[in-house]
């Protein structure tokens, strides 16, 4: 696979991949910007642009572009998270050039029509609505914000209610064109072309395109926690659930990779990629002795690659027979055992060997490869993707215990737990 990085002279990161298993190819544009970049008063912007970018330009009115994509035979997404914005399409190789133009098109041209945006403010509230029916996003977002009290990771990506009812079409559009600028956004195409007939057609659509301008990512640094913080959420439902998190390294850090082994020794190694699935998590050691033990009905991590430090979560479905300081103290027992003596060789071989399975597993589509460059230059580089094995088998048991030591500490801990009234409403 012949990989080509270079810069535009307006700014945009271009990334190719050429990979010639199959005649497709996965074009995608990622922007730098996601509610990291938001501050009270238009929190959900980024999320509310994204789907104003479906709404049409003066070129590919509205409807014409679900058409246009799948009368080629593509299919096409976007997404929202907390450091970035991307949309892709991935295209049979001979039909690619639709993409590219619709990219280039809506990178300057959407029209954030006044009736299209009170429509999708109805859209993005039922979202919202939907969302607080599930006890779990419930108690995430108290979580969250509790956990960060400076730094904009605060709120949850979807918004705050009160600003999504608030917000006018000025709010979205100034955002859309403060950030929607080629010199923040990074082009990565993965799949059957030939470099140099790509990058001139790259250069001919994008390079044209005005820079936006400089120094739009304000962010303020979360201070560190000095002492356990405790959230209860109450709400319909029989069941109990617990979410406990820790402030995590950033993604670049030295760190973030022994994190990544300690995550699949405890829980199962987290997904980055969202176009795989995970795999089995029954070897974990918090499976093991909370789940075997009947203590808890599910248990799970998440780990999550930033540009900032955010959080580790461990989810636990509380079995109906026992209690959450039950839960709790294992937890808490596990995370000590681990901090007192370092995992076996053995131990961290197979922690490493799943983290390196769940990789490889979403590296496999040409999709993939298009998702990974991007990402991994949203978050750090492109190198962070093509180090990421080699990282990962550097890891040592005392680097693990170190990490464990470092990070899961009580002191660094936000615990939420969610307490149902009992009203015969169950949740799913």
């Amino acid at each position: 696979m012949t990989f080509t990085k270079l810069t535009l002279p307006n700014g945009l990161l271009v990334l190719l991949k050429e990979i010639h298993t199959a005649p497709i190819i996965s074009h995608w544009v990622w922007y730098r910007v996601g509610s990291r970049n938001e501050i009270p008063g238009i929190t959900g912007v980024s999320h509310w642009v994204e789907h104003m970018q479906f709404k049409g330009t003066p070129t590919f009115t509205p409807g014409v572009l679900d058409k246009a994509i799948s009368r080629e035979g593509g299919y096409w997404n976007a997404f929202t998270y907390l450091d970035w914005t991307t949309y892709f399409e991935t295209m049979p190789a001979d039909k690619i050039d639709l993409a590219m133009r619709l990219e280039a098109d809506r990178m300057q041209g959407s029209l954030f029509d006044p009736e299209e945006v009170a429509s999708e403010r109805t859209v993005i509230i039922s979202e919202r609505q939907g969302s607080e029916n599930e006890p779990t996003f419930r108690l995430s977002e108290e979580l969250q914000n509790a956990a960060f009290r400076v730094h904009s990771y605060h709120h949850e990506i979807i918004g705050d209610m009160v600003d999504l009812q608030s917000m006018t079409r000025d709010d979205l559009y100034h955002h859309y064109r403060t950030h929607y600028a080629p010199n923040n956004a990074v082009l990565a195409v993965a799949g059957d072309f030939d470099p140099s007939t790509m990058l001139a057609r790259i250069k001919e659509l994008f390079g044209g395109i005005e820079p936006g301008p400089e120094g739009n990512h304000h962010t303020r640094v979360e201070p560190p926690q000095t002492g356990e913080r405790r959230v209860t959420v109450e709400g319909p439902g029989e069941t109990t659930y617990i979410q406990a998190a820790y402030h995590t390294p950033a993604a670049a850090d030295p760190d973030f990779f022994p994190f990544i082994v300690l995550d699949s020794l405890l829980c199962g190694p987290s997904n980055f990629n969202m176009f795989s699935g995970g795999i089995s998590n029954k070897t974990s050691r918090l499976y093991r002795a909370l789940a075997e033990g009947d203590l808890a009905v599910s248990v799970s991590g998440d780990l999550s690659a930033t540009i900032d430090p955010f959080l580790y979560t461990v989810h636990l479905t509380v079995h109906p027979q026992r209690t959450v300081e039950e839960n709790i103290a294992v937890l808490d027992g596990e995370i000590q055992r681990i901090q007192d003596t370092p995992p076996t060789p053995d131990e961290v071989a197979r922690a490493v060997k799943q983290a390196r399975a769940l990789f490889a597993y979403g590296s496999e589509s040409i999709t993939n490869q298009g998702f990974w460059m991007g990402f991994a230059e949203m978050i750090a580089s492109y190198d962070w993707f093509t180090g990421y094995l080699d990282r990962l088998s550097a890891v040592t048991p005392e680097d693990v215990q170190r990490a464990a030591q470092t990070y899961l500490r009580v002191q660094n801990r936000t615990l939420g737990v969610y307490v149902p009234t009992g009203n015969g409403e169950v949740e799913e």
